[in-house]
């Protein structure tokens, strides 16, 4: 098969169910598409026609389709995560062949004094909350003494990030992206916490407003990547939405942020027309910080019917010898009772003109896509993964 382009798109946090050792992580009986689908939101026909309804576990959802979208157009299956966590971090690398065997540290306590007294001596500034908190509750909590105070609003949650919210009039954006630089610094060894994140917001007190203007701050991969072996094999390398943020600008040639799902599904679409050689990687994030967390169902169904608008304009524009992988890094049931990640399969969906529309089956690992890629660029890449590249030819 001759590839020239391959377009992933991670649906971030869009599950398939949950796996076997879910139940270690909390999160036995959670699946995130069986959660929306009976909402009335609800409407994927194109995600069907491809074949989404044919991955085992998911049979549920031919039950709400039209038998026009029945018909597979795609290669489908779903993989496991076999890196010991369950947030977008590590998700990611898998997806690109690094399995991470150690999970990411996570702070349920808050983090350490000796932490939070260093951060507050290098910023010079106090601070607040230093516990787990729902991102849109805390500033709530404590906004407005953030307002009267200059503190700094530092919090956690069950993923492994060390989070830090200012409102944008008290702490210019850029100033606060250079405490998370500060922190980014500071927090190694046994304290590698996946992502810094940069939290401003707006507002006043009873009306505060998180902003587009959230910026991650990543742990460097702990090994190499796909993306790593196929820049220096010179190819081209593209992020979309927070892929460079994730990959600590490592093995990127290209990137463009985003703001929201459609303005990454425009941004993919604006890549479809360019000529280029390689991988452009998306990540959609609405599912996930904007649905996912809140236990919105329908606001989440709804980003997917939306999502699935998009991917009927995509896949006219995709070329003879473009491949697009649609996927996830994890689940985040919005019908599950805690706010957090879930410990899913997720879907795998592998469309292009000469792609046999197979069943792919339950794959053991993310890193089957990174070996499969590699395949197609005949670039020498040693990982976990196992390519399905012959199931599909």
């Amino acid at each position: 098969m001759n590839v020239k382009r391959v377009f992933i798109i991670v649906l971030d946090s869009v599950g398939a169910g949950e796996l076997p050792d879910a139940e270690k992580f909390g999160d036995k009986g959670t699946n995130t598409l069986k959660s929306i689908h009976k909402s009335p939101f609800f409407e994927i026909p194109n995600l069907m026609k491809m074949g989404l309804g044919e991955i085992q576990g998911l049979e549920f959802l031919k039950n709400s389709a039209p038998d026009d979208s029945r018909k597979k157009l795609a290669a489908v299956g779903k993989i496991a995560e076999i890196s010991n966590g369950k947030d977008t971090t590590i998700g990611h690398w898998e997806i690109m062949g690094l399995v991470s065997e150690e999970p990411l540290p996570t702070y349920p306590d808050g983090f350490p004094k000796e932490i939070i007294d260093k951060f507050s001596n290098l910023t010079g500034r106090g601070i607040l909350c230093n516990k787990p908190y729902s991102g849109t509750e805390v500033i709530a909590d404590y906004g407005e003494a953030h307002i009267k105070t200059g503190d700094l609003i530092v919090y956690t949650s069950a993923d492994s990030v060390f989070q830090i919210a200012a409102h944008e009039e008290v702490v210019p954006v850029e100033t606060l992206y250079g405490y998370c630089r500060i922190a980014r610094k500071l927090l190694t060894g046994k304290h590698s916490v996946g992502r810094v994140i940069a939290r401003p917001f707006i507002g006043e007190n009873g009306n505060f407003t998180r902003t587009s203007n959230r910026h991650d701050f990543s742990l460097e991969p702990t090994g190499e990547t796909l993306l790593d072996v196929m820049k220096a094999n010179g190819f081209d390398t593209i992020g979309v939405g927070k892929i460079n943020d994730i990959f600590a600008s490592r093995g990127i040639t290209e990137f463009v942020t985003t703001k929201g799902n459609e303005d990454g599904m425009d941004k993919t679409l604006e890549y479809v027309e360019k000529d280029f050689n390689g991988l452009c990687f998306v990540n959609l994030v609405d599912f996930d910080s904007v649905y996912g967390h809140r236990n919105n169902i329908d606001g989440y169904a709804a980003a997917l019917t939306d999502f699935d608008f998009r991917l009927g304009e995509l896949l006219p524009k995709l070329r003879d010898d473009d491949i697009l992988i649609i996927t996830a890094d994890h689940g985040c049931d919005p019908g599950d009772i805690s706010t957090d990640h879930t410990r899913e399969y997720v879907p795998l969906i592998v469309y292009g003109k000469f792609v046999k529309p197979v069943n792919l089956g339950v794959r053991r690992s993310f890193a089957d896509v990174a070996a499969t890629i590699a395949e197609w660029f005949s670039v020498a890449f040693e990982t976990a993964g196992e390519s399905f590249a012959g199931e599909i030819s």
